[in-house]
């Protein structure tokens, strides 16, 4: 439910949340009964009997109920509201008592006062479970325009601690003590549990919650090789340790759904309680001058007690008696019934002079309420007063701290370690307005300078220093080995396209530096859950994406898609589709191409189509098409290579039985979508078929592997350049039964 702005009274103070409930649960599990704080009580239901707000029937006309609350705190901004309906949501952030106050006080007293300077008074939300704010970008979009995004991180340190039965060895932990808002402590403990099972989240030794009444600690034991910062970070990246509140400040103003600013919200607030205090006011002065009104007549008949006794004496009845009261003393027929009604205690002279103070206080609460009444001036100082009433009785410290950008930069560094650490080259960010502005996700805002290895089974690993790259191909374990070696920043984020046809950022922060292991770690691990059954096709760097280039895209089962290279910038966590696929149909070869470019399809029978690209044989399409057939697979032919090269490069083509050779491109003609293409490999015998084709003008090595699990370079000078026509030489000795199950090159 969205809270409401009713046009008498703005704010709903009572949510009605006693008990939200998920999936319909049991009946007798599904409402909780709560007892309301004593701010709560003072706050929403002291005047609720003062006519202050207005009653409707309930549901079934047995009774009355109020229509809002007659709420003395903005409790929307105080207790937050979180809610949906038809089309629209809000999801208001609580907030602290005392500087709400202090930001209502500062706008009666001056209405026009810059949202900056009640920006001050309220610096953000303050969550009930503390954590901080990391970035104040996000509170200004939602206080100005009522809707931004606000990163909120767990707070954590790190201690020594003693383990072992003899409590002799010390090791490091991370103590987490705050966890963002509406995080789940098991929930959360659970996840990194999981992360850890799973080998995707490294340097955790153990993990135990050790909260009491005291208050929450978690502990995360590390092991004795890693490094805290490091493992911190991957705790923000990978759970709820540190999230997103996404602030929507929906409302309804006069019946009309509104997203308001901080400032419209307390507007909205101030005009409701000067309504509900004019209201109680008139109310108030209304029974004050009926009590005066009787009080007046009860010191009337005490004045003239004789007379009222000789009255009461003749009367025959007591209607008569009223009559007369009304016409021998002039009272009304109120005063008239008072005085019959009056106990003759009244007749003492102690009540006498209690009557007397009373109908003297009575008058002068009556002159302060005209006042009050007449003066707007008076009724918001006795608002202001009010506020700091509540403020004196339940404002409490603020238990979110917030930390502006600048805030979160590492202390500096010794001059002889700060050398080895540099900022980012702009040459690996993007020049787009989105890498302007930090992300409030970055850890830290100084980039380190690394290096990454890829390897050919999708393995990748973070290093200080870059090895000889005139070094033989560096074997990782059984038939990986690295393929491309690149120097970056931990600022960097490269994007990385799977089998299923999205693209997901890569970012170079969160690939744990090099520990110790031979392969790194897979990286579809570092990738959301549903890429984790898929395998790594392609990675791009930023600078690599720009808009001269255009992203090729081809399947297992032969189509074939264009698009701008500038489409994986600016990816986010839930990934980009940059191919729709048909069942069983997955992504096979991705590949960067320039206009100039030809592209090179190679089939296992040795066929080799030639596509120019351009918009009539392979048109830009939009990121959800599946793209054009590019040509029909006979029976048992598959696709075994997806090259781009420029008119005055050439291939290499090796066959499953080590024969190869390399062909010019002016030997392949260019055909339309549907052809056979060009033979351009024969074979020695009927069972051999051609295993890979590599663009051979772009290095200086071709890498095999062959079903034994041996890797064996071939230098591409000792290749000869030949014809269409032939099998080529054998590159390579190889075994009894031994084959060539793939070719591949080792990238700068």
């Amino acid at each position: 439910m969205v809270q409401e702005f009713s046009t008498r009274y703005p704010l709903l103070a009572g949510h009605g949340n006693f008990g939200s409930v998920d999936n319909d649960p049991p009946a007798a599990m599904r409402y909780t009964e709560t007892r309301l704080s004593p701010i709560s009580h003072e706050a929403l239901l002291s005047e609720i009997g003062e006519a202050t707000v207005d009653f409707i029937d309930n549901f079934d006309g047995s009774q009355q109920e109020p229509v809002v609350l007659p709420a003395q705190l903005p409790i929307l901004l105080l207790n937050g509201c979180s809610g949906i309906a038809v089309g629209m949501a809000t999801n208001i952030p609580p907030h602290n008592l005392g500087e709400i106050v202090d930001g209502l006080i500062a706008l009666i007293d001056r209405p026009d006062l810059a949202d900056e300077k009640l920006w001050k008074l309220i610096p953000g939300p303050d969550f009930p479970t503390g954590g901080e704010i990391i970035d104040t970008s996000g509170i200004r979009d939602a206080y100005s325009s009522g809707r931004g995004i606000i990163p909120v991180r767990g707070i954590a340190k790190v201690e020594e601690i003693q383990v072992g039965r003899t409590r002799r060895h010390r090791r490091t932990a991370l103590i987490v003590t705050e966890l963002p808002y509406q995080v789940n402590k098991a929930a959360w403990i659970e996840k990194i549990a999981d992360l850890v099972n799973h080998g995707r989240l490294d340097g955790i030794a153990d993990l135990r919650d050790e909260s009491d009444r005291r208050g929450m600690r978690v502990v995360v034991e590390l092991k004795r090789d890693a490094h805290p910062r490091d493992v911190l970070k991957h705790l923000y990246k990978q759970t709820p340790l540190q999230s997103n509140f996404g602030a929507i400040m929906l409302a309804l103003v006069n019946g009309q759904p509104r997203q308001l600013a901080l400032r419209q919200c307390l507007e909205e607030f101030l005009r409701f309680r000067e309504q509900t205090l004019t209201r109680q006011y008139t109310y108030e002065l209304d029974q004050k001058r009926q009590r005066r009104h009787l009080v007046e007549g009860l010191l009337v008949c005490l004045n003239q007690l004789t007379r009222v006794i000789e009255i009461l004496t003749n009367a025959p009845d007591g209607t008569t008696a009223k009559t007369q009261f009304q016409e021998q003393l002039n009272l009304s027929e109120s005063q008239a019934d008072a005085i019959l009604a009056m106990p003759m205690r009244r007749l003492t002279g102690l009540e006498r002079q209690k009557l007397q103070t009373e109908f003297e206080e009575l008058t002068a609460r009556i002159e302060t309420l005209q006042e009050l009444l007449s003066s707007r001036h008076e009724l918001l100082k006795t608002l202001k007063k009010e506020l700091r009433s509540l403020k004196r009785k339940y404002a409490d410290p603020r238990r979110t701290k917030i930390r502006s950008a600048q805030s979160l930069k590492e202390p500096k560094q010794p001059k002889s370690e700060k050398q080895t650490r540099k900022k980012a080259k702009t040459s690996d960010t993007p020049k787009t307005s989105a890498s302007k502005s930090p992300s409030p996700n970055l850890i830290e805002t100084e980039a380190e300078q690394t290096v990454l290895e890829f390897t050919y089974q999708g393995h990748v690993q973070r290093l200080r220093s870059a090895p000889d790259p005139k070094s033989k191909p560096s074997i990782k374990d059984g038939n990986d080995f690295v393929i491309q070696t690149q120097q970056t920043t931990t600022a960097s984020e490269f994007a990385t396209l799977t089998s299923g046809g999205k693209a997901y950022p890569l970012k170079v922060q969160d690939i744990p530096p090099a520990a110790g292991r031979k392969q790194g770690i897979p990286v579809t691990r570092l990738l959301p859950d549903a890429a984790q059954s898929e395998t790594v096709i392609a990675h791009f760097r930023p600078h690599e994406l720009t808009e001269s280039v255009s992203l090729i895209l081809l399947t297992q089962q032969g189509r074939v898609k264009r698009l701008p290279a500038t489409e994986l910038l600016n990816l986010t966590a839930r990934g980009l589709t940059t191919v729709k696929l048909k069942e069983e149909d997955v992504l096979a070869y991705v590949t960067l191409a320039q206009s100039t470019d030809d592209l090179i399809i190679a089939t296992s029978n040795g066929r080799l189509l030639r596509f120019e690209i351009n918009d009539q044989n392979l048109p830009i399409m939009g990121r959800t098409a599946q793209g054009n057939q590019a040509l029909r697979l006979r029976r048992r032919e598959q696709l075994v290579g997806c090259v781009a090269i420029a008119p005055n490069e050439n291939l290499l083509l090796v066959s499953e039985q080590g024969y190869g050779k390399r062909i010019g491109l002016g030997v392949v003609r260019r055909i339309k979508r549907g052809d056979l293409g060009t033979q351009a490999l024969q074979f020695k015998t009927s069972t051999d078929r051609l295993i890979g084709v590599i663009n051979a003008s772009q290095t200086e090595t071709a890498v095999l592997l062959t079903s034994d699990e041996r890797v064996m370079t071939v230098s591409l000078k000792s290749v000869k350049l030949l014809g269409k026509d032939g099998c080529g030489d054998r590159l390579v000795k190889l075994k009894s039964n031994e084959t060539i199950i793939d070719v591949t090159t080792i990238l700068p």
